[in-house]
């Protein structure tokens, strides 16, 4: 079977628009991807943010009495697993102190914003995550008075401006 020039010059048209469709359907789904990634990274760093926290409150005396028994060699056992949870521990503290930082430009942005719904949204982000108390949904939707599906609605819209606090223009999904 012979195909005129024109007859595969169509074809390959055809084939690398489909090629083209293709490729930029899978760019926009590992983009899709990686921003939901994100987004699941933060709730997972505030639902733990309690236990950071209390992890933090005496690590630096501990990373200091390691570094201090690295410089003796006091340590029997092997250097390289020290090394691996210092570094582990100062990642720890780095995290908590730079997730507190943006939780303080999220209050700030929303004490700022004329939108209650912003400035309840963080209320909800510190009574569910940040508080020493933990509340429930119940509690928080009742002190609020908004039910209880608002409450989580107000976790994903804060979790989406905090994303783009902590990731910047790599938080954002552009349509």
């Amino acid at each position: 079977m012979n195909l005129s020039e024109k007859q595969l010059e169509v074809i390959s048209r055809a084939a690398a628009q489909a090629a083209f469709e293709h490729l930029e359907e899978e760019r926009k789904k590992h983009e899709k991807q990686k921003h939901d990634r994100r987004l699941r990274n933060i709730k997972l760093l505030l639902r733990n943010y309690r236990a950071f926290v209390v992890h933090c409150a005496d690590i630096k005396l501990e990373i200091n009495e390691l570094n201090a028994k690295l410089e003796l060699d006091e340590l029997d056992t092997d250097e390289f697993a020290v090394m691996s949870i210092l570094k582990s521990k100062k990642r720890t503290l780095a995290m908590v102190k730079y997730i507190n930082k943006t939780l303080e430009v999220y209050k700030l942005i929303s004490e700022k914003s004329d939108d209650t719904e912003e400035a309840r949204r963080y209320q909800v982000i510190h009574d569910m995550y940040i508080s020493d108390l933990k509340n429930t949904v119940k509690e928080i939707s009742e002190r609020h008075s908004v039910h209880s599906r608002t409450i989580y609605k107000d976790v994903d819209k804060a979790c989406e401006t905090l994303v783009v606090l902590m990731f910047g223009v790599d938080g954002i999904r552009f349509k």
